[in-house]
């Protein structure tokens, strides 16, 4: 498990300034372009950046003191199965310190004559996918029907009016930045902002799409077909890169992060890989063995209820399981056995059980506990019956 304290060398109690100023450290070191394209420097330079998103957010950081990093798993955009890749690392980093002076010349973040064109990235789509335990078993393919922004066919994309073209920003210069520049007894110090005019496009249109308005976008309706792996779970998303809506003007496509729901089945109780089943028996099933149908993730299955079995005892269904994400091995079904007791009697009955009364023998002081009493505590509270 990570130490996101440890990744930045900075204490427990660390403020965000240090946080901020640690990370700034380690990423100038670690940026791919300072390393000639490294993979090492590259996988640096995404961990130290997740570990200052976290810390330097404070519900975040409360979450990942509490519970570790386990803990940011369900929580959409942090971890999890979408994870935290390479460019979310560069945008976060060109976020927060993208208005230091020299950092675009140190990165190549110029175009050619110090003008450039930077289009805005969608925001991330997020909608819920609910599943059936029978279909995180095996894992399935659905089709969303989902509402994204595509491009404006009547610009196509570029947000002016069709038969005029966007112009570059008098402000910037189209270069997307204003430099304000100080000067105080420690020197000379400059700030570079996104421009006001463009917001750091560099361009600027004059006459603006009917359609659009500007924006460039059109919201459709299309159809996404997402992969669910067999054994997910509800704290899991899935994270479709670059299949979202387009970014105003033209700008790249969006994420769409899949948050996974399983829905509860009242015939299980799920524990890990493992389902956990009530198997109601009689006495007379109890005392002198049976084989009765269960109810199976794959159907019904025939299981042989031994003589004697104690009321709580587990039956153990090998493979009848769950999935585990990811992976090879595959959970079991158990039974839970319950001694039903009728509340109600024939006469016939009655007569019966007062002469198995006169027969049987007295109850012994310590009635054998099942094996797996363990395993059972851990989820006996989602149970009536305790």
């Amino acid at each position: 498990m990570s130490d996101y304290y440890k990744m930045l060398s900075v204490p427990r109690n660390a403020n965000t300034e240090q946080i901020k100023k640690a990370y700034r450290k380690l990423a100038l070191e670690y940026h791919p372009d300072r390393n000639q394209g490294s993979k090492d420097a590259e996988e640096r330079f995404k961990e130290v950046t997740e570990a200052y998103e976290v810390l330097r957010d404070p519900d975040k950081r409360a979450t990942y003191d509490r519970y570790g990093e386990q803990g940011l798993k369900g929580r959409a955009g942090q971890g999890g199965m979408g994870g935290f890749d390479f460019s979310d690392a560069i945008e976060v980093f060109m976020r927060d310190f993208g208005g230091f002076s020299g950092l675009e010349d140190i990165f190549g973040m110029r175009g050619a004559r110090g003008q450039r064109t930077t289009s805005r990235k969608a925001q991330t789509v997020r909608i819920r996918l609910p599943l059936t335990l029978p279909e995180v078993a095996h894992g399935v393919t659905k089709t969303l029907r989902v509402a994204l922004l595509d491009e404006c066919d009547s610009c196509n994309g570029s947000g002016a009016q069709a038969g005029t073209t966007r112009t570059v920003c008098s402000t910037c210069g189209g270069s997307g930045e204003e430099r304000h520049v100080q000067r105080s007894v420690f020197g000379q110090f400059v700030s570079v902002q996104p421009c006001r005019t463009c917001q750091g496009e560099g361009r600027v249109i004059e006459q603006r799409c009917d359609t659009c308005r500007g924006e460039g976008r059109a919201r459709r309706e299309t159809d996404i077909e997402v992969e669910v792996p067999a054994g997910v779970t509800s704290e899991n998303f899935l994270t479709l890169r670059g299949r979202g809506s387009v970014g105003p003007r033209s700008g790249p496509r969006g994420d769409i992060v899949v948050l996974l729901e399983v829905e509860d089945d009242p015939r299980f109780v799920r524990d890990g890989p493992d389902l956990i089943h009530e198997l109601p028996i009689t006495f007379g099933q109890a005392a002198l063995g049976d084989e009765v149908e269960v109810s199976t993730i794959e159907g019904t299955a025939r299981v042989t209820v031994p003589a004697g079995i104690q009321s709580g005892d587990l039956l153990r269904l090998k493979g009848l399981g769950l999935p585990e994400l990811n992976g090879h091995h595959r959970g079991d079904q158990l039974l839970r056995v319950l001694l039903w007791t009728p509340d109600e009697l024939t006469p016939e009955q009655e007569e019966a059980m007062r002469r198995l009364r006169e027969l049987e023998s007295p109850a012994p002081k310590h009635i054998r506990r099942s094996a797996h009493k363990g395993l059972w505590s851990r989820v006996k509270e989602a149970f009536s019956g305790g």
